[in-house]
C-alpha cells in the first residue's frame, strides 16, 4: 500500500489509536466481519473507493448496511474508511484487517499492562503466533491442511487452534482469522504479519534467527546483545535451528535478510557464538 491509500490509513489509525486501551475484542471481531463483507462484494469495493463519489455518500451507503449489526464504534471506523481515499479498491479491506488486528493486539497489550506489564502481554501473543507458524512449518500435511481451498473453513479453523491450545484469546482470533481468512496469501505469512504489527506496536523489531544447532542460554543472550547493538533497538528474537544452514547463521529483521556474506555484520556475532 503506498501513496494516498497509505496516507489514508495512517490517519485511520490515529484516529482508533484512542479508543484502543479500552476496545474490547469484541471489536476486532467485528471489524474482521465487515471485512469479510467487503471481500464478498467487489461492487460494494467499488463504490466505496469510487473516486466520483463524496465522502458523505460513501460514508453514508456503509452506515446503511452496518446500522443495528455492529457496535458505535465498529461503525464508526468503518464509515470513517469509506469516506477516506483509496488507490485500488482492494486497499480498504488492507486497512480494515490492519485495524481489526490492531485492536486485538491493544487488548492483548491491555491485559499485560492490567498484569503489570503492557510489554509482556504482547511478548505473549507473539509467542504465540510464532508458536502456531512453528508446527504448522514442521508438517507439510499441515500446511496442505490450512490451504486447502475444498476445505470447510471452519474445520480448517478448528484444526489450526488445536495446534496451539493454550494460545491467548487474542492469538486465537488472528490465528483464526489468517486461517479462515487469509486473503490471497499463506496462512502462516498472514500470521506472521500479524506478529510483526504486534512487535511494532511496542516499537521493536522481529528478529527470526536460523543457526545449525541449538543455543545455550549464554550464546541466546550474546546473539540477543548484539543483534540490539547491531540493529540500534531491542528486538524480539526467535531462532529455529536448521542443520543444513551455510555459513552458521541467517537473521532475518523486518524486510532484511542478514546472511553469512554480509561479514561485516555477522563477523562479530559469529565469533560470540563460537566462544
Amino acid at each position: 500500500m503506498a501513496g494516498v491509500s497509505s496516507e489514508s490509513l495512517k490517519a485511520a489509525l490515529a484516529e482508533v489509536e484512542p479508543r484502543l486501551s479500552t476496545a474490547p475484542l469484541s471489536l476486532a471481531n467485528e471489524l474482521f466481519g465487515i471485512l469479510g463483507t467487503l471481500d464478498g462484494s467487489a461492487g460494494l469495493r467499488r463504490a466505496l473507493t469510487d473516486p466520483s463519489r463524496t465522502a458523505e455518500e460513501k460514508s453514508g451507503l456503509i452506515r446503511g448496511i452496518l446500522a443495528g449489526k455492529v457496535s458505535a464504534d465498529a461503525e464508526q471506523i468503518a464509515a470513517s474508511l469509506a469516506a477516506s481515499r483509496w488507490a485500488d479498491a482492494r486497499d480498504i479491506g488492507d486497512a480494515l484487517e490492519t485495524i481489526a488486528a490492531t485492536v486485538a493486539i491493544a487488548v492483548a497489550e491491555s491485559k499485560g499492562a492490567a498484569a503489570g506489564g503492557g510489554a509482556s502481554g504482547l511478548e505473549t501473543l507473539e509467542n504465540d503466533l510464532f508458536a502456531f507458524n512453528t508446527v504448522v512449518a514442521s508438517s507439510h500435511e499441515l500446511q496442505s491442511a490450512l490451504v486447502d481451498p475444498a476445505a470447510d473453513p471452519q474445520r480448517k479453523a478448528e484444526l489450526a487452534l488445536k495446534l496451539v491450545p493454550n494460545a491467548s484469546e487474542e492469538a486465537q482470533l488472528l490465528i483464526r482469522q489468517a486461517v479462515v481468512a487469509p486473503r490471497g496469501v499463506k496462512p502462516v505469512k498472514l500470521v506472521e504479519r500479524f506478529a510483526e504489527l504486534a512487535a511494532k506496536r511496542q516499537e521493536r523489531w522481529i528478529a527470526t534467527a536460523e543457526v545449525t544447532r541449538a543455543l545455550t542460554g549464554e550464546q541466546f543472550n550474546r546473539l540477543q546483545a548484539g543483534l540490539n547493538a547491531l540493529y540500534g533497538r531491542d528486538l524480539k528474537v526467535n531462532v529455529a535451528v536448521e542443520p543444513t544452514l551455510i555459513g552458521g547463521i541467517r537473521v532475518k529483521v523486518g524486510d532484511e535478510v542478514v546472511d553469512a556474506s554480509v561479514l561485516t555484520k555477522l563477523g562479530e556475532l559469529r565469533r560470540k557464538l563460537a566462544s
